[in-house]
């Protein structure tokens, strides 16, 4: 580990970030263009005294986990990403794991987007970014770990998961799931993290393998639907997905399809968050 390089590389980024472009508002007197150590530590989910340890070049080996919630925190490039972990004494993630950070891009716009719930998916449905409004409607899907990661994991083995929208859309909600996952295995045919996906999918739940078998095809662009929220009730969203070049990471845009349904939005954001439990 470059400790040195490290924390002058984490300055110079820190300082480079404007507040507003991670949603933060600047009042009157405030003295700094970028952003305060304590900024970032609520920015990537770890205590001010690690940052501070981390610019003075007297912390320890930050894991690779760290790496990447400072990654997004600072909205780093996929180059500058890599450079901090190889600073840090790190290979870079391969394929798999660099697709599991958001791009610096779409985290920026998660960012612009304002009150309007986004996130930012991988292509095989693992929730790499939200902004504040997405986390008050489903709550925090950033911290699931192993095969958890994958929506449609948890959709199709554990039954508890599923509330979240109403038993009259939860079956196209299943076929849409499966084409998806079917997409993606044409084009990543030889990926060990797909073909384990849909093995363990086969394995926990026959409701996947009877829909598997039907090889329905099918990447959502557009689409329209309702979640069941505890404290509010239902709201309809239309869900717009931007997709990148490599179809490797979406940008999912979801905006109140009627009236009832943004009073509804409005009235959860004075209410604040919702306690979901990750277990």
């Amino acid at each position: 580990m470059q400790r040195e390089q490290v924390a002058d590389f984490l300055r110079r980024r820190r300082e480079a970030i404007r507040p507003a472009e991670v949603g933060i508002a600047v009042g009157p007197r405030r003295r700094i263009a970028g952003l305060r150590r304590e900024e970032v530590a609520m920015l990537a989910g770890m205590s001010v005294d690690y940052v501070v340890r981390l610019e003075q070049g007297r912390s320890s080996q930050p894991s690779t986990q760290l790496l990447g919630a400072l990654a997004r925190a600072l909205r780093l490039s996929d180059d500058e990403r890599d450079h901090l972990f190889h600073l840090a004494g790190h290979q870079p993630p391969p394929a798999d794991g660099v697709a599991r950070l958001a791009r610096a891009g779409l985290v920026r716009m998660l960012d612009l987007l304002g009150d309007t719930a986004a996130m930012v998916v991988s292509d095989l449905g693992e929730v790499l970014a939200q902004n504040a409004t997405a986390k008050l409607l489903t709550g925090d899907h950033t911290g699931f770990t192993g095969v958890r990661r994958y929506l449609a994991y948890r959709w199709f083995a554990e039954p508890d998961s599923r509330p979240v929208h109403p038993p009259a859309e939860q079956e196209r909600h299943s076929r849409q799931l499966v084409a998806d996952l079917r997409a993606v295995a044409g084009r990543r045919c030889d990926d060990p993290t797909v073909t384990g996906l849909i093995a363990r999918l086969q394995a926990a739940s026959s409701e996947f393998r009877r829909l598997w078998a039907e090889h329905e095809v099918g990447t959502r662009r557009a689409d329209r639907k309702t979640f069941v929220h505890p404290r509010v009730g239902p709201i309809v969203l239309d869900c717009e997905t931007l997709v990148t070049p490599d179809l490797g990471q979406e940008l999912v845009v979801l905006t109140p399809a009627d009236t009832e349904s943004r009073e509804r939005l409005d009235l959860l954001r004075v209410l604040g968050v919702e306690e979901f439990p990750v277990s």
